[in-house]
This record gives C-alpha cells, structure tokens and sequence, in this order.
C-alpha cells in the first residue's frame, strides 16, 4: 500500500537528519563542514524533546575531534545503543581506525557523509568522494544518495540493513551540492519509519552486546594461527548484504511505488553507451537523457557502493550495450583506473563481457568498450553539455570534465547546448556579499515559493572559503516539473546584484536571457546612474531587452534601522518584480517568516523587518 507523504522544502543534510533522528538512539558529533547541520538539527530536537520511533528523544553527546565522535559510537554500539554520528572529509579520515573496529566487530553503526574533498596540495571545503573512497577497505558498507529526494527516501536504507546485515553503514551524499541544496520534497513520516524497523532485528543486536546476564570478548589479539582464519569467516555477511539492502529497498518501493534498486538503470531500453555513477551527477545525467531523447543512451546509478555485487550490476545493463562510461568524482593518483572504473571493470571481467561471448539466442555478444571519466572534484561544475561530450566519446578512454588539460590533454571538447531544464523552468541568480543576508533571504524565497505554490523549487548557494565578507551567489529554480538541474545556472531569467561594485568585476548581466529581468542594488539615479554602469552592461541590457529595475536598498536599510542588513528588502523587491505571489500574500508570508527568524530578537528587530518588507515592494523603480 503506497503512502501519502506530506511535502516540505528542505536540504538534504535535513533529509538525512530526519531518517538518523528517527532510527537513532545516541548521537555523537562533532561539527565539521558541510555535515555540521545534520548534528546541530538532532541536537535542536533532541533538546525540544521530539521522539524517535523508539517514543524517547535521541541523547546527543558532544566530543572534541572526530576521533572522539567515533569512539563514543564505538562505545555505544557495544553497550547495545542504536549510535550514529555526522561528518566529511578530514574528519571520516579520523574516524578510520574505530571503522575498521566496527566493521570486524560486526557493529551497526551508521555515519552520515556529506562527503568532501580531501586536502592534498591545498585544502579545499568543498565536496568530491575522495572521503568515501578512502573507506572502502574498512569493512564497513557504503551506500550512495543522489538528490535531496533520494537522501530522504533512501537514508532509512542504512539504518534498517546494518541492523539486520550486522554491519556498520556509511550512507553519503554530495557535500554542498546535495547536502546544501534546498528542494521541495516528500517527506517520511516516523509512523511509515517504525513500521518497517525490525524489532527482531534489534533485539537480536542487543542479545550480542554487553550485558550483565552473559560475558563477551572484545579487543582481544589474535596469533597468525586464528587470525586469517577469522577475517574468512566474516564473508557470509558481506555475501547476504546485498540481499538485505534488496529487501530493505523493497519495502520502501512497495510504499513509495518507486522502483529502487542497488543499482537503478535510466534510460532506452536498447542503449548501446551507458553511463555507470553515483551521487548528484545522476540528476545531471537524468535531465539530459530526458532533453536529448537518444535511443541509444543510458544511465546506472550506483546506490550500494560496498559491497560491490557483479551480479547486480550486470543486471541492470541493457543486452545491447556496446560502450560503458564509469565516472569517478575523485583522483587516486599513480592507480591503473579510479576506483568505481576498477570495480566495474573487475566484474565484466568476471562476467566475460570485456570478450566476445555467445548468447544463447541471439549470436555472438560483441566485447564491452570501457571509458573512465574523472569529473566535479572540489565541487566543480558539471553541466548537460559535458554530459553530451561523454556520451559522443568513441575514442579517449580516460579522460576529465569540467575543466580545460593544457597539461596532460585529458579533457574532452564540449558542445555547446540549449538550455536542457524542463520547459516552463524560470531561473533566478543573486549576487550577494558574504554575511549580507543574500543567502538567507534566498532560502525563505525558495520556502515560501515550496509552500504557497504547486511549483517545484530548488535553490542552490555558492560559497568562497572566505565565506563572510565573501561573494556569494544564489542560484534558484521554480517550475511545473520536478527539477533535475544539479549544475549552477548560466542562462538566467532573472539576475539581483546586491553589492554594484561586482558589476565592475563579474559578468552577471550577460549571463541572462533575452527579454529577461536585472534588479540593482543601488543609491544614485539618472545621469550619475548611466555613468556608473559599465558600458558592456549597457549595451546588454539594450541588445538583449532586459527589463532593469533599481532600488536603495542600503539607504532604506540604514533608514529604518537594519543598516547593511538589507536582504529582506531585497526579498521583497524580488516578489515585487516576478510576481510569483499576488503582493498581499506575498508580504504576509515575509511577515511570517520574518516572525518565525527574528523571534528571538525582540520586537524592536520584527517591526524594522516588517518595515523593510513594505518598503522593498513600495520603493522598486523600473529604469
């Protein structure tokens, strides 16, 4: 029976949040970027008094370095505690040593990744898998979500089999691009939760761990006489995992009426090149599969990573393919191939598909052609037009995307492409200053857009590493169909510059649509206005019939007392010009959002909030 599941606007840290909060009993954390969120929400529930599924809010416990973060799931597991923790990048490195210890120990843990580039040459905030990748060794399994709606759907994935599979679970997700990114989404109820939790399952787990009736041994070392030994007698676990992964996504297909699979194939039924990856690229690629409309073109989304089952894999490859593209968002330099190509490699090689083999019916099945793609490392862009450049490739076996190898020569030439987002899809980019309240004010735009609409909407934020006082640009979407656009946006309906000093140094207004729409932060008018703009914005704005508006939104601020923080005023400028609400509905639900923010900071913050909404739809000018 398929359940009815209510819609929300969230990020996909908040997606995983709500399936840990639900399936944990203890959580240990320590905040490290981008998965800080996910334990500061379990932390702000637990503190409120929510209940899990077990009807007790979750114990949270605050340590001082990953590595105590780990030890405390350690600890806890052990004592018969349903732990979890949150981390990324250098932190799940610190984390290793008590994998490795969950795993031989046959503990089901489960860490939630926002997974994040490791520092190398330099450090990078930013996200890639070369975190996970490091972990495949551990033991412990790993298993992949692609959008925020997929983190919400199959986050409960990891939870339900390392109770049953006895194994601890790393369920992981797209740093920034994924675990920042806000979507309308359909929600999990903890009731549909509890009733697919065994409760078998967990008693079976707390008959295993310490306790006064019975004694066990951990941490004991073992001599060259046993030790191989044991280490072999753990391969029925790994051998039933995916069989109970299978069957955990089961239940969730049977009440969502999806089609979840270890491994989900997207795509012509005869495609002859296929894609094989994992995490948000798969959106990408989905939303170009769906523009170009290729018979001869397919997707394999990866979602259980280890272990890695052969027998899967080939399931879900159509009879007719002849070209497999792997792409790996990591580098693993001085390797023969990265490591998702590896293992895709060895099992068509188990499988006899990289020769020519005899079909039963159908002749002789021609060899398989495997490519290896490196893309997105430190959460670089990438867009339908590389997607396109992959699927043309016939001849350069390893290559990269997203960036140009004057180097080595790896990157392939990328085609120039139409916009490939739905029809009827209207994109909208802010330019803001780090700290300015661009950011926030683009998430309650994007909430109030999720929640007084049928609109899809998906909003998507860049950062530098400076963050505060640092550029930042929001990028959001709205539409009748769902959205897939996991890239930045370059052809934009509607542009805001809220510091003017960026038109001098970055080119925004080129980045729109004919007859699109410019907003301008900005004090002066007239002459003086002509003469502050730069004269390649000019002829834009002409060339291309853009609608240009201006507002002070400094002046107003420092008027009514908000000074530079202007990104309500802005806001409701933003509501004025597209009109997505009717202006009275509109101010009402700023109102309630600025009373649902601001809260905290008395009445004196709220009345000037308020002010600012009124005079940011009042005061907007139309040059």
């Amino acid at each position: 029976m398929q359940t009815e599941r209510m819609t929300q606007t969230m990020d996909g840290n908040q997606a995983a949040a709500h399936a840990a909060y639900a399936y944990g009993e203890a959580a240990a954390i320590y905040p490290i970027t981008p998965s800080s969120p996910m334990a500061e929400l379990c932390e702000q529930w637990a503190g409120e008094g929510r209940k899990n599924i077990y009807d007790s809010p979750m114990r949270i416990v605050r340590m001082q370095s990953e590595a105590g973060a780990a030890g405390t799931l350690h600890g806890a597991l052990l004592a018969g505690a349903l732990a979890v923790t949150f981390t990324a990048s250098q932190g799940l490195l610190l984390m290793l040593p008590n994998l490795y210890r969950l795993a031989g120990e046959h503990l089901p843990g489960v860490i939630h990744v926002a997974s994040r580039t490791i520092a190398t040459h330099a450090l990078s905030i930013f996200g890639d898998h070369s975190d996970i990748y490091a972990c495949r060794q551990t033991g412990a399994a790993i298993f992949a979500c692609g959008g925020v709606q997929e983190v919400m759907d199959l986050s409960p994935v990891s939870h339900l089999a390392a109770l049953e599979g006895q194994l601890p679970f790393l369920n992981f997700f797209d740093g920034f691009r994924t675990s920042h990114e806000l979507q309308k989404i359909r929600v999990w109820s903890y009731e549909d939760l509890k009733a697919m939790h065994s409760p078998e399952a967990l008693a079976a787990f707390r008959e295993r761990c310490l306790h006064p009736r019975h004694g066990k041994v951990f941490g004991s070392a073992q001599n060259p006489d046993i030790f191989f030994q044991a280490r072999e007698a753990s391969n029925p676990l790994y051998d039933d995992l995916p069989g109970i992964v299978e069957r955990q996504l089961a239940k969730i297909n049977a009440r969502l009426g999806t089609n979840y699979g270890l491994f989900d194939y997207y795509g012509s039924p005869r495609a002859e090149h296929v894609i094989i990856a994992m995490g948000s690229v798969c959106e990408t690629i989905r939303e170009y599969l769906d523009y170009a409309n290729e018979e001869q073109y397919g997707l394999i989304s990866v979602h259980l990573y280890r272990p890695f089952s052969p027998r899967h894999l080939l399931a879900a490859l159509p009879p007719t393919a002849l070209r497999i593209t792997v792409l790996d968002r990591t580098k693993e330099p001085g390797s023969a191939g990265e490591p998702l190509y590896l293992d895709v490699v060895s099992a068509l090689e188990q499988s006899g598909r990289l020769t020519e083999s005899s079909g039963k019916n159908a002749g002789p099945i021609p060899a398989l052609r495997v490519f290896s793609g490196r893309y997105g490392l430190s959460s670089k862009d990438t867009t339908p037009a590389q997607i396109a450049a992959i699927y043309r490739n016939t001849e350069q076996k390893f290559f990269t995307i997203g960036i140009e190898d004057d180097v080595t020569y790896l990157s392939l030439p990328v085609p120039k492409l139409p916009d490939t987002a739905p029809a009827g899809t209207t994109a909208c980019k802010f330019w803001g200053l780090g700290g300015d309240g661009t950011v926030s004010a683009t998430k309650n735009a994007v909430k109030i857009i999720g929640s007084c609409t049928s609109l899809s909407a998906q909003g998507y934020f860049e950062y530098d590493s400076k963050k505060s006082r640092g550029l930042t640009i929001s990028h959001l979407r709205f539409g009748k169909a769902p959205l897939h656009s996991v890239y930045r946006i370059y052809d934009a309906d509607f542009v805001a510059c809220h510091n003017p000093v960026y038109l001098h140094k970055y080119n925004m207004v080129q980045e729109l649509k004919d007859g699109g729409v410019f907003l301008l932060n900005i004090s002066c008018r007239g002459e003086e206005l002509e003469a502050y703009l730069p004269a390649a914005v000019k002829r834009c704005l002409a060339l291309r019939h853009i609608r240009f508006f201006v507002i002070d939104a400094l002046g107003i601020g420092k008027e009514i007392g908000l000074n530079s923080k202007i990104s309500t005023i802005l806001q409701a400028a933003f509501f004025a010009v597209t009109r997505l609400l009717p202006p009275e509905q509109a101010i009402e639900q700023m109102n309630a959002a600025a009373a649902k923010t601001y809260k905290r900071e008395g009445d004196s913050i709220l009345r000037m909030n308020r002010e600012a909404i009124r005079r940011g739809f009042s005061e907007i000018e139309e040059i």
